[in-house]
């Protein structure tokens, strides 16, 4: 009987030293893989819809071919629970990324982050076009206006009232979001420019100050120019002269500006030709600047009230008519 109890005692100690062996190799096994790189050579979207489990999630990575021995990934769940607890979304799944780092990712729910530039200088038709390509997202085509009435602006005129830069959205998000941080980002801008313009400005309200930086925004082609363009149109403004520029008539032409202003529509009394109307135009003609905010609330002080193009996205400035139109002659009708 002895002898049969140090049999088994033996034989236990053999099978719990084997068990615990077998147990001390899968742990260090599911430990490693989970250090391991995941198989993908390109940039790849994981979306996890709702409902998806980790089972689920393990099959989806296998049939990727991002991972093999999935079964590591049931036990190290068993071992983590926590990793069960994956979050629906878009997520970017990067070369050289580990089963560690996408597991993290996901539980943590940092989904895939894309990013749009809503560039200056351009109209809201422009911006419409950009937003209405962007993927994983909701548009509408009227979101500009929504978000002018829902900030208490009824006017229907949204031109120019929103910010120009680079703006960040996830998957599913509503792109009315980041319209609306645009809207408030150049509310901010306009009356930090207003509160600190300078005396004497012939502009009697932030309207009018965003009109001039919108019209300074399409007239420079060179950032340094700008508070001398700033100078030229309010030199006329104060002296009672037509801003004459270009950009404005553009803008009044609408779709049928095809690369050139005509005769016709330089002579047509529109709200926008500034070679026929007094004063500024009725809205902006696109998005400015922060810098063109800027110059416009401090242009420089100079005596121009005439510039035409060098072609090259700078400008010759001039004080007299007789100047301008000798710059004219040598950079524009002598080409």
């Amino acid at each position: 009987m002895k002898k049969l109890i140090i049999t088994f005692t033996v034989t236990l100690f053999t099978l719990l030293t084997l068990a615990a062996g077998v147990s001390l190799w899968t742990y260090n096994a599911v430990t490693e893989f989970s250090q391991s790189t995941l198989k993908l050579e390109q940039t790849q979207d994981l979306e996890l819809k709702r409902g998806t489990s980790f089972y689920q999630l393990i099959s989806l990575l296998e049939q990727r071919q991002l991972i093999t021995d999935g079964w590591k990934l049931k036990i190290l769940v068993k071992i983590y629970p926590e990793l069960a607890k994956i979050r629906t979304g878009l997520y970017e799944v990067v070369p050289g990324e580990t089963v560690a780092g996408l597991l993290e990712k996901l539980t943590q729910g940092k989904e895939k982050v894309f990013a749009v530039t809503l560039v200056e200088g351009q109209s809201i038709k422009e911006w419409n076009a950009t937003l209405k390509t962007l993927p994983h997202s909701k548009f509408s085509a009227d979101v500009f206006n929504a978000v002018l009435i829902e900030q208490g602006d009824d006017s229907g005129l949204p031109e120019g009232k929103f910010y120009p830069d680079t703006y960040h959205y996830q998957a599913g998000d509503n792109i009315k979001l980041l319209v609306t941080q645009s809207y408030k980002k150049m509310q901010q801008e306009l009356e930090a420019a207003w509160a600190n313009r300078a005396d004497n400005l012939p502009l009697k309200s932030p309207y009018e100050l965003l009109i001039m930086a919108s019209i300074i925004e399409k007239e420079t082609g060179k950032a340094s120019e700008r508070p001398w363009i700033s100078a030229v149109f309010m030199n006329r403004l104060n002296k009672r002269m037509r801003l004459q520029t270009d950009p404005t008539v553009i803008y009044g032409m609408g779709d049928s500006y095809k690369g050139d202003i005509t005769y016709k529509a330089l002579r047509e009394k529109t709200p926008f030709n500034t070679y026929r109307i007094n004063g500024l135009t009725p809205t902006p003609i696109a998005a400015p600047s922060g810098a063109a905010l800027l110059a416009a609330a401090h242009p420089a002080d100079v005596q121009y009230l005439y510039f035409v193009s060098k072609n090259d996205g700078s400008h010759i400035f001039s004080k007299t008519l007789v100047e301008h139109n000798r710059a004219v002659n040598k950079y524009q009708r002598n080409r």
